[in-house]
């Protein structure tokens, strides 16, 4: 046989791309494990990604698994995966075909087995209680009498039908219930809502607002008693600012909300009788105090009356208190009489001494006397103040020549400074030193030129006479295109009343301009 037979394709054997292999080995594992239960440790678990999935891996002792959780049931979870728990998931089977391997896609998740459960919640314990939520100094003593009772507790089981009938039984009170699942998907989040529902009724309002809670529930196994230890349940018992009873499950069923609430009651119906007191020990003790009020009231009325008793033995009577003040008012009357008659013969005795100093210098007397004094001093203030105002009308003469006396010679002293300051403003001014012969020389700016380089520098010179200006130009120099303007000459001042002319300093006089000036004269 040649080798070319065993090289021909087997023309009986199906080919498979590879997408379709995958995608058959995909729709047999679905359709072969559609639902499944899987238990395990979770292994290699990579938190929530940024899309919200979750990845890990499932073992156990011979084998491994991977596992996802997709976002909308990652949020739905009430337990969530954790390294090394070991669980109880539920899912369905397929493959991921990128990879070639298959895996389960979680649909719940929950701890394997009680053991796992407690160390789940102690770990939550440990770590609340870190945060002070269950300190003691925290909690608050629940109301002797409480005016309205609230309850979170189911509305169809025993536990209200309980509460309700041992509340009547002790102190019927209103109570408000606020019903709740107590257990099962959603249980954590209706007990949290109810316990915020409470806390923010106004006092006073519509509804009225409880002055204790009872969160109850009945006895069942961990699972069932899970949603007490949720930690949205945990904060919202923490918060309440209204106090709190738990009386979840039995007396030796332990969740969180025991160690959050203010007072932890061993059964519901335990609940109720920590929340009002016994109306018949009420009244027993009411009738007992009342009793004993009566009774005190009683015996202290009989001790004050033996004490007034005492008191008024040992009074004087009245007899014995009036005597002395009889005695002292019959004393006073004797010596009244006497001093009566002596003041009067005293006031007798000022009279008579009066009428006789009246009788030696009477009124009459007195007023003639001081008409005599005022009649002597009549014209004397008269001539007085006429010699007052004479004085002071000379004076006034006097000042209102002054007067008139001063504004003429304020003139003449003012004119007389006018007349010096013009004097010697005519014997400073340039211009008398021109009218003497002199000239000043000005540049093209109609600035002074002092020195011959000056002037030499400059080319065209103005020339100012007493009676105008002539324009002239330098010998040698280069003279400009244009001639500068001449300035004006400035205007003269007004003539004054003559004054002595003085010699101009010699500093004014200017020195001639050296070389030869040509130009013509012209009136500035």
């Amino acid at each position: 046989m040649s080798a070319s037979a065993f090289s021909a394709p087997i023309a009986n054997v199906p080919e498979w791309s590879v997408t379709e292999l995958a995608t058959a080995l995909k729709r047999t594992l679905e359709d072969a494990f559609g639902h499944v239960r899987l238990k395990g440790e979770i292994s290699g678990y990579r938190g929530p990604h940024g899309s919200g999935h979750a990845y890990f891996s499932l073992k156990d002792g011979g084998a491994k698994i991977d596992a996802v959780i997709w976002k909308g049931t990652m949020l739905r979870l009430r337990h969530k995966p954790k390294e090394g728990l070991e669980v109880v998931v539920t899912g369905r089977i397929t493959t991921y075909p990128g990879k070639s391997a298959y895996q389960i896609v979680v649909d719940s998740l929950e701890p394997a087995g009680a053991g796992a459960w407690m160390a789940l919640l102690e770990e939550r314990r440990r770590l609340l209680a870190a945060e002070g939520l269950f300190d003691a100094a925290r909690k608050r003593p629940v109301p002797y009498l409480p005016t309205v009772v609230g309850v979170v507790t189911s509305p169809t089981g025993a536990v209200i039908r309980d509460i309700l009938h041992r509340l009547a039984d002790r102190f019927p009170r209103p109570v408000l219930v606020w019903p709740v699942r107590v257990q099962g998907e959603g249980a954590a989040e209706e007990i949290a809502a109810a316990i915020h529902g409470f806390n923010a009724l106004e006092p006073g309002g519509a509804i009225p607002r409880p002055d204790v809670l009872i969160v109850a529930r009945g006895g069942g196994s961990i699972e069932d008693l899970w949603c007490f230890n949720e930690e949205i349940v945990v904060r919202a018992a923490a918060a309440s600012t209204i106090p709190l009873i738990s009386a979840v499950g039995h007396e030796t069923d332990v969740t969180l909300i025991d160690h959050a609430a203010d007072r932890r009651a061993p059964t519901p119906t335990g609940a109720a009788e920590m929340a009002v007191p016994v109306l018949h020990d009420l009244l027993a003790d009411l009738d007992s105090l009342s009793r004993r009020h009566a009774g005190a009231l009683s015996r202290l009325v009989d001790q004050r009356r033996g004490e007034l008793r005492g008191l008024a033995r040992a009074l004087p009577g009245p007899e014995a208190l009036l005597a002395q003040k009889r005695q002292r008012l019959d004393l006073a009357e004797a010596r009244l009489a006497p001093a009566l008659a002596a003041n009067a013969r005293d006031a007798q005795g000022r009279l008579n001494r009066a009428l006789q100093g009246l009788a030696r210098n009477p009124p009459s007397l007195r007023l003639a006397r001081a008409r005599e004094r005022l009649a002597a001093i009549d014209h004397r203030p008269r001539h007085a103040l006429e010699r007052v105002l004479a004085v002071q009308g000379e004076r006034l003469n006097g000042l209102s020549r002054r007067l008139d006396r001063a504004p003429g010679q304020g003139l003449e002293r003012l004119a007389g400074r006018l007349s010096r300051a013009t004097a010697l403003f005519s014997s400073l001014n340039y211009r008398s030193v021109l009218a003497r012969g002199y000239a000043l020389v000005l540049g093209p700016a109609g600035t002074p030129v002092g020195s011959a380089k000056a002037a030499r520098a400059a080319g065209r010179l103005t020339v100012e006479f007493a009676d105008g200006r002539v324009a002239a130009a330098v010998e040698g120099a280069a003279a400009p295109e244009t001639p500068p303007e001449t300035p004006p000459l400035p205007a003269r001042p007004a003539p004054r009343r003559a004054a002595k002319r003085k010699e101009p300093a010699a500093e004014t006089k200017k020195a001639p301009v050296e070389g030869a000036v040509q130009g013509s004269l012209f009136e500035s």
